[in-house]
């Protein structure tokens, strides 16, 4: 069984019901997921040794944010204790012409107040097969930064395989600081996930013929551009997920994989997918890709398994997406029907 490791923020989900506005009844549903959490909770799902390493307060709503890990398989012994804070998010799920929407609590959570040097890199990594970070912890603060590269520099000289999201968050940060401070990460990656808005925001490297808001797909632009981010920052793979946006509730979905050596350029199968939550869709695709680039298969049939298990998780309510190998492979096999197993 192969270890993976992420690292990041989890956070307190508070949701109001179905597709209701922000109190439009006093109730709140409280989940738990975060970017790099959600993607620890997929590949505890396929079956990996899936270790994920956090920052949280030592009251009880940090004890419950741990247990909801736990009660999904993955490893929690390197989380540390410590600070007032959990953060916290609303999200409100749109419906049609209405897009979700998502306000932050987070400033001074406890991982954004966590020190370089808290953790012991060489024995959290030990063992590894991979590493996988995004680019939302680093943008919680400069202690968060710090860390992160603290995390990438140890993952790089462990050896293990590195995976960043970029997930650029326009609500923590401007696209200036997040170039500033993540563009000196990218030596340390072997597998950059995004999408064309994270590229063009993160990494500063346009993505020609790409719209984000009409969704439009120039696949000559991706491939341009996946080439480049290889060629400029010498990571081995490029993955870019393409979301067609129709509605808030009609989504095209599919993605594109790039491998430097030998220049190959995969394409994806494609879903119109019905949306009940798309929060953490982009997570369970990197949950997928790693997940089958670990257990040994080919970078095209890594491609389709990480659609797919996204196509899955896009109509699973919450942050996890609780779905079997078993379950995507039937998808990425053909099987889109959805008729009753039984």
């Amino acid at each position: 069984m192969s270890k993976v490791v992420t690292f990041g923020e989890l956070m307190l989900r508070l949701s109001p019901p179905g597709h209701e506005r922000f109190l439009q009844s006093p109730t709140f549903r409280a989940t738990f997921g975060g970017g790099e959490a959600n993607v620890a909770v997929g590949l505890a799902n396929f079956g990996l040794e899936s270790f994920y390493v956090t920052r949280l307060p030592a009251h009880d709503i940090g004890t419950a944010a741990v247990r909801s890990l736990k009660a999904e398989g993955v490893q929690t012994r390197f989380i540390l204790r410590g600070g007032d804070r959990i953060g916290v998010y609303y999200t409100e799920t749109g419906a049609s012409q209405r897009p979700s929407e998502v306000i932050y609590d987070r400033a001074r959570s406890a991982i954004s107040e966590m020190e370089p040097g808290s953790l012991p890199w060489a024995e959290v990594l030990s063992g590894a097969a991979w590493f996988h970070c995004t680019g939302i912890t680093p943008a919680l603060g400069p202690k968060a930064a710090a860390c992160t590269l603290e995390a990438l520099t140890a993952a790089k000289a462990s050896g293990v395989r590195v995976s960043v999201d970029l997930n650029y968050r326009r609500k923590l940060w401007s696209e200036a600081e997040a170039q500033q401070v993540m563009r000196p990460l990218m030596p340390f990656v072997d597998l950059v996930i995004a999408n064309e808005e994270d590229i063009q925001s993160v990494l500063g490297l346009e993505v020609r013929g790409a719209d984000v808001r009409k969704g439009a797909l120039d696949l000559d632009g991706y491939r341009e551009v996946s080439e480049r981010v290889a060629r400029e920052f010498d990571v081995s793979h490029v993955a870019i997920t393409l979301r067609e946006s129709r509605s808030a509730s009609e989504n095209g979905w599919s993605a594109v994989l790039f491998e430097a050596a030998g220049g190959a350029f995969h394409r994806s199968q494609r879903y119109d997918i019905t949306i009940v939550d798309r929060l953490g869709g982009g997570d369970s695709f990197a949950a997928g890709l790693i997940y089958a680039l670990t257990t040994g298969r080919p970078a095209e049939a890594a491609l389709r398994f990480a659609v797919a298990a996204s196509a899955i998780k896009h109509t699973i309510p919450g942050d996890f997406n609780r779905v079997t190998v078993a379950e995507v492979d039937r998808l990425a096999g053909g099987d889109a029907s959805g008729r009753v197993q039984r």
